[in-house]
């Protein structure tokens, strides 16, 4: 390991500053000498609370507009978890971000802090993602979804993106209403850093309806993955019986993916779509294995029930992407070496921070495991994501500062 010069602070440095929070990452990234390759975090998140007036202001029906600004926003939110992700403790400055100094130069707020976070950490191109607009699929006012929904990908596009080739994103898609999410694809699938389209499924409508083959087969045509993004509702009934966090946490991430990943196989969407790319995002990796062998053991004994399907559906989830964040197992290596082997992990798992969640993930999670090769660590920490999102290689400033003074030693 090439142990490089500790990093100095500016003690007048907020002491809630995301830089001054995340030093010691930051000094973890330079230890591990990752400036030699490129590093893509697919699955991050910022605070669009923090641009409500901005993003409320792109609405287009004028009497919304006017409901979503007196309101605040709660118009959007018709259930809670209680702030529970907020009281965590891993990410102490929840309550201060709203107040953080932005470094000069920065043409958005957004920008400016997403930027301080990425530099740290070593990451050289984020994707971003909204984070309390992930539960607006359980909204019961459908044109709520698309209004918002709408708002939000033009002001991300006009105002982030494409300002900021460091960050892209999977835009949102209101899948209430099957129309305009097809819509969406065709006004949003070209702009400037629109990687792919995103679903949060934590939402009760079965993706495999014929209503979506249209929206399916418009970003098959243009190349766009689509994401499956989980999340928790404790309002959920079968989840509702549980009375602690750490229980709807750990088994509601997992679990909504469980539920629209088994749909999407045995419906026979990957044999009907084969050029589609999905990415199943923010569930963990200790699913994958437990839903190939109950899916294959099934279909043996019942496949007249899937007649599309050519194959095991094992068969088709090792074509499909995961994203790394929560790395599970990490206390038993060799059950995370059998799950990185059963999902194929060297060309189809992508790292993912989930910063700035309380259960983040570094890309050290990643980098130290001692049976990856060192190839299958520049795939999984970005070569698998830049080559799947078609993007150029980038590195930031801060890690090509590292490398030229690096090179003059």
């Amino acid at each position: 390991m090439n142990v490089m010069t500790p990093i100095v602070r500016d003690p007048s440095q907020q002491p809630f500053d995301t830089r001054t929070l995340l030093a010691n990452a930051e000094q973890q990234a330079i230890d591990r000498c990752y400036e030699d390759f490129m590093i893509i975090d697919v699955d991050s998140h910022h605070y669009e609370t923090n641009s409500y007036k901005e993003i409320f202001d792109y609405i287009d029906d004028p009497v919304m507009r006017d409901q979503f600004k007196y309101s605040k926003g709660q118009t959007l939110h018709p259930r809670s978890t209680g702030g529970y992700q907020e009281m965590a403790g891993r990410i102490t400055r929840y309550q201060h971000r709203a107040t953080e100094q932005v470094p000069p130069g920065a043409p958005h707020r957004d920008i400016g802090l997403t930027r301080k976070w990425m530099d740290a950490i070593g990451v050289d191109v984020a994707c971003i993602f909204p984070t309390p607009m992930l539960g607006l699929g359980l909204n019961p006012v459908v044109e709520v979804e698309v209004q918002y929904a709408r708002a939000y990908n033009r002001w991300l596009t006009e105002k982030i993106l494409a300002q900021e080739p460091r960050m892209v994103s999977m835009l949102y898609l209101p899948m209430n209403d099957p129309v305009a999410a097809l819509k969406m694809v065709e006004e949003f699938g070209g702009r400037k850093g629109v990687v792919g389209f995103l679903i949060t499924t934590v939402r009760y409508k079965p993706l495999y309806d014929n209503a979506y083959m249209k929206l399916y087969a418009a970003l098959e045509e243009r190349g766009l993955p689509l994401g499956f993004h989980s999340a928790t509702n404790w309002g959920d009934q079968s989840m509702h019986i549980s009375n602690k966090f750490i229980a709807i946490h750990a088994l509601g991430f997992a679990w909504f993916n469980i539920l629209h990943m088994t749909n999407w196989v045995v419906n026979g969407i990957p044999e009907r779509f084969p050029g589609l790319k999905s990415i199943w995002i923010e569930s963990g990796l200790a699913w994958i294995p437990f839903v190939m062998q109950r899916l294959d053991n099934e279909y043996m004994m019942r496949s007249s029930e899937a007649p599309t399907l050519k194959r095991l559906p094992s068969d088709y989830m090792r074509e499909m992407f995961y994203t790394s964040q929560p790395m599970e197992m990490i206390g038993n290596q060799s059950m995370l070496q059998e799950t990185f082997k059963m999902i194929s992990a060297e060309t189809q798992l992508l790292y993912a921070s989930d910063y700035p969640h309380w259960d983040m993930d570094l890309p050290s999670t990643i980098y130290d495991l001692p049976f990856l090769s060192q190839q299958a660590k520049r795939n999984i920490l970005g070569e698998n994501a830049r080559k799947l999102f078609k993007l150029d290689t980038l590195l930031s400033d801060d890690k090509k500062a590292r490398l030229k003074a690096r090179s003059a030693v």
